[in-house]
């Protein structure tokens, strides 16, 4: 009987830790990474040194985040209480930077090729165009970080044409979900038809009322439309 449980317990043990194996992707957090060089050194001094890496199955590092210390929001003292949105983001701020390492595709599956490039936040126009491609029209435009020369806000065809160098052609995005769910420590869910998004929250800062600003940020994933 001894014998039969002790096998009995092993089989179990080795079926709750498969799953563990069986994603597509995962993340690690560290906690002590300094932002890549190649950023200009006006933005690169706003990032945490937290560094999110996306690996894949074989554990190769597909993406390595790192976002900002504290995003400036326009809220009312009500709104950062009643929790902050993305409406309440300025159009153009920089949420962060990233380095892909051997390439990646955005949302309009365009590829990115391997290189570091800051992300800011931009909203899709609402009209015929882009009706229907995307659940949600909040994105992070991604942009070469040797040509996001400073942090300062910029206006939205400035930010689109900047963004267009990374694919030479339409401004390169990633999807931004809700952050519902989002808390402290990132992480990755997949949200289903091959959209794997990330988790997050950053400090944000309206005047003197401090809260945080979660975010889901789509890092594997593509409009049906693309």
């Amino acid at each position: 009987m001894t014998l039969h449980r002790t096998a009995l317990l092993a089989v179990v043990g080795f079926c709750f830790a498969w799953p563990v194996h069986a994603a597509n992707y995962a993340i690690k957090t560290i906690s002590d990474a300094e932002p890549p060089k190649e950023v200009k050194e006006s933005i690169r001094k706003l990032l945490s040194q937290q560094c999110v890496q996306l690996v894949d199955a074989k554990g190769r590092t597909l993406a390595e985040l790192w976002f900002r210390k504290e995003l400036p929001v326009k809220a009312t003292e009500t709104q950062v209480k009643n929790g902050l949105t993305y409406q309440e983001v300025p159009v153009s701020s920089l949420i962060g930077v990233m380095r892909v390492p051997k390439g990646l595709t955005d949302y309009r599956k365009q590829k990115v090729k391997p290189g570091v490039y800051t992300l800011r936040f931009g909203i899709q126009p609402m009209d015929g165009d882009h009706m229907g491609t995307a659940p949600y029209s909040e994105f992070c435009l991604v942009s070469p970080a040797e040509d996001d020369t400073k942090p300062d806000l910029m206006e939205a065809k400035s930010l689109n044409e900047l963004s267009g160098h990374t694919t030479e052609g339409h401004p390169s995005m990633l999807l931004l979900f809700p952050g519902k769910g989002a808390v402290a420590e990132p992480k990755l869910v997949d949200k289903g038809e091959g959209h794997w998004v990330l988790l997050f929250q950053i400090d944000a800062a309206a005047g003197e009322h401090k809260a945080k600003m979660s975010f889901g940020l789509t890092l594997i994933g593509a409009s049906s439309s693309a």
